[in-house]
């Protein structure tokens, strides 16, 4: 006999299920393609905290770990020794009938320079919206995040520099990867943080539909952690924003040619003040400074009206 049809999902979390992020995650693999066709954009995430067991810093390199580190584990955590504590810690909290959250760690490789909004449309606030959207969130931070806030400004300022390639570099990356709202060229590194799994196979104290006060027990799979599963969604939703980003950034037809083949820009690489990045071109804006000094008040007029 054939079950009948329903509108909602009778097992599971309905529509706050992890099972609805299975469209973001096949959006997210087209996004993913796009952004390393056109800039060799690389987005990774890791499982950097479950309870109290941390991933501690100097364990992971955030410029050179790969998906190979984080799938080496079924917890996906890139340093194996914090791993196998973090597979204890979630064990622990399972055959107690219970479960926990944890924080998942995003890099994002290569970005090009000038994406974003200086006001309402900043980049970390769509990153912030987009992953808060996801099930079980309950935090956002983007590079130095809360830590930040025990800092003087002398101590949490990334100073600039050029590096032996002529580009501008920041020395360190407590602002993640983004500056007023729009992307350095720095790796953009955020952490979502989620909550324990509400669906728990002890005894809860809830009211019904009737408004009477009752207890309720799950019963059935449900897994006790959803960081190391969150991991990919995670993924999926900073592409998402990314290639939208860029897509707006670069007015979408500018990007592949008429038979779909990537179009790649200097201008995408290095943003829109091509004398920030490139030594060649300041210094020709530096002759072209001088010799506008040296000429007349009405020709410095013209030439500039002319430029």
């Amino acid at each position: 006999m054939k079950r009948p049809l329903t509108r909602f999902a009778s097992q599971g979390g309905g529509r706050s299920s992890a099972r609805e992020t299975i469209g973001r995650v096949a959006a997210g693999a087209i996004a993913k393609k796009i952004l390393a066709q056109v800039a060799g954009v690389e987005i990774l995430a890791f499982v950097s905290s479950v309870r109290e067991v941390d991933l501690a810093p100097e364990h992971v390199d955030l410029d050179t770990f790969s998906m190979n580190d984080v799938e080496a584990n079924i917890v996906r955590c890139p340093h194996a020794a914090t791993a196998e504590a973090m597979i204890a810690a979630i064990d622990e909290v399972r055959t107690r009938g219970d479960s926990c959250g944890g924080i998942v760690t995003c890099v994002c490789r290569r970005v090009p320079r000038g994406l974003g909004a200086p006001v309402f449309d900043k980049l970390e606030a769509e990153l912030a919206k987009a992953m808060l959207s996801l099930p079980a969130t309950k935090g956002f931070e983007l590079g130095s995040g809360f830590s930040g806030t025990r800092q003087k400004g002398t101590e949490h300022n990334d100073a600039f520099y050029m590096d032996p390639a002529g580009v501008l570099r920041t020395r360190t990356n407590r602002s993640g990867g983004i500056q007023g709202g729009i992307s350095n060229g720095e790796n953009i590194v955020f952490r979502v943080a989620f909550k324990p799994t509400s669906t728990i196979s002890q005894n809860q104290h809830t009211v019904t539909r009737a408004g009477q006060e009752t207890e309720l027990r799950a019963r059935g799979r449900h897994d006790p952690c959803v960081v190391p599963r969150a991991v990919p969604m995670v993924e999926a939703m900073a592409a998402l924003v990314l290639v939208d980003a860029l897509l707006q950034q670069q007015q979408q037809c500018m990007l592949f040619d008429d038979n779909g083949a990537a179009v790649p820009s200097p201008r995408l690489l290095y943003g829109n003040i091509s004398s920030l990045y490139n030594p060649a071109a300041a210094q020709e804006a530096l002759r072209a400074a001088e010799s506008r000094q040296a000429m007349s008040a009405k020709q410095a007029s013209d030439a500039y009206s002319e430029s």
